[in-house]
């Protein structure tokens, strides 16, 4: 009974407003500042979709519960822009293999304005300002993601002159993160400098559900049939 109350819980939660479900950060330090740190030469990653490139990244959903995804925040630079450039977004979410996987979801989505949430810079150039960090936010038409592991394929336009350019996470750790040009398949990211691999900042927004387990639905059917049986005996005496 416990655990009926608190996956019902959980389901009404689903209700509530959409939240933050995922995040592949972070963007910047606590001084704003995305740095690229020797060996490491990459200052970002080509995912203009124009030029026909685009990035990835994976993610999983834990089991026994089930994301209602209502929006996507994507977060790169075009350099030498003074403000917001993005326009749009090309994404697509793939479960499985990034390549070969079955999309869930896709779209082209138009972004508006997350926010500067700082700038990318080397270690000597701490001040430098030419590379503007924005979050280009992606209202996208809802849909749900049961438990499991996925990819997310992104690319993105803007008005600017240089990019999109897609920075890693400001901590620099390695991981799994990979790109595609011009029809190509999917390959690891790695940095040239340093031959390390990355992981690159996304979010994922919206609302959680709980997803009863068989042995919960076996309970709550039982339950069902008892309290029928109450009320038929209440009925015939």
């Amino acid at each position: 009974m416990k655990r009926l109350v608190l996956l019902a819980a959980l389901a009404a939660s689903g209700l509530s407003q959409a939240a933050e479900l995922y995040n592949n950060g972070p963007v910047v330090d606590g001084n704003g500042k995305s740095v690229l740190v020797l060996p490491s030469t990459t200052l970002g990653f080509g995912n203009n979709s124009g030029a026909g490139l685009a990035v990835a990244d994976d993610f999983s959903v834990a089991a026994g519960v089930k994301w209602n995804v209502s929006s996507l925040d994507f977060y790169g630079y075009q350099t030498g822009a003074t403000g917001f450039t993005f326009q749009n977004a090309t994404w697509s979410i793939v479960s499985g293999d990034v390549n070969s996987g079955s999309v869930v979801a896709s779209g082209v989505t138009a972004v508006s304005n997350g926010g500067r949430v700082g700038y990318r810079v080397t270690e000597t150039t701490l001040n430098n300002k030419q590379r503007g960090i924005y979050d280009a936010h992606a209202d996208v038409a809802d849909f749900t993601l049961d438990a499991g592991h996925y990819w997310l394929r992104w690319s993105l336009s803007g008005s600017g002159v240089s990019g999109p350019w897609q920075p890693p996470t400001s901590d620099g750790r390695e991981g799994n993160a990979a790109q595609a040009g011009n029809g190509d398949p999917f390959t690891q990211l790695v940095d040239t400098g340093s031959g390390l691999s990355v992981e690159l900042p996304f979010a994922v927004q919206g609302t959680v559900s709980a997803v009863p387990e068989a042995d919960t639905y076996a309970m709550l059917l039982a339950g069902l049939g008892l309290v029928g049986a109450l009320a038929r005996r209440r009925k015939a005496a």
